[in-house]
């Protein structure tokens, strides 16, 4: 007796184990970008997902969002105007463990692009160096110097639990500030 080759349909349908769908849509006031997603958060497909992560956190004590959201509710931040995407969409793990050819500069480049946010935070200097396409040393945090084919650019430190001995919380505050300068010039519509 000879198996059949021909595929199920449950087969076909098997989600990418390392991938997170972007949350983007026209005109957010902020999109943040990381390299790619952590394992555990491809495994629970939720951004910023390790109990280590300080993402949460941060932009709650910032002043980004009223309260402190948990990974599962990632989502739901679209309708405060904030968006979620990484370099990398089909790698997952620490930085460097992410393979180079899984970064995709023109591909975030193009989302930015067609969405048009009014700002950009890398949650990482690697993030950043990626984009720039220059050594992490080289980049300083904080508000980058302006593009004018760009939305403003803000690096931020790595929110990682392994990335602490470089952790503050002070440039996402000069981001949140920044956010409540736009929101007062441009008030956000709902959708």
């Amino acid at each position: 007796m000879v198996a059949d080759a021909t595929p199920k349909t449950s087969d076909l349908l098997v989600p990418t184990p390392h991938r997170l769908p972007d949350q983007l849509r026209p005109d957010l006031r902020l999109v943040f970008v990381g390299t790619a997603a952590s394992t555990r958060s491809a495994e629970l497909g939720h951004y910023y997902a390790h109990p280590g992560n300080r993402f949460w956190r941060a932009l709650h004590e910032a002043g980004i969002t009223p309260r402190r959201y948990q990974p599962g509710e990632f989502a739901s931040l679209i309708a405060l105007g904030i968006g979620f995407t990484d370099l990398s969409k089909t790698g997952a793990g620490m930085d460097h463990q992410i393979a180079a050819e899984t970064i995709d500069v023109p591909g975030f480049r193009a989302k930015m692009e067609t969405y048009r946010p009014r700002t950009i935070a890398f949650t990482s200097k690697k993030a950043a160096s990626l984009f720039y396409r220059r050594p992490s040393s080289g980049i300083a945090l904080g508000r980058q110097p302006r593009d004018e084919s760009l939305p403003e650019i803000f690096v931020l430190p790595s929110p990682s639990g392994a990335a602490s001995g470089h952790w503050t919380i002070e440039p996402w505050r000069e981001l949140a500030a920044w956010i409540a300068a736009l929101d007062a010039q441009h008030p956000q519509t709902s959708s």
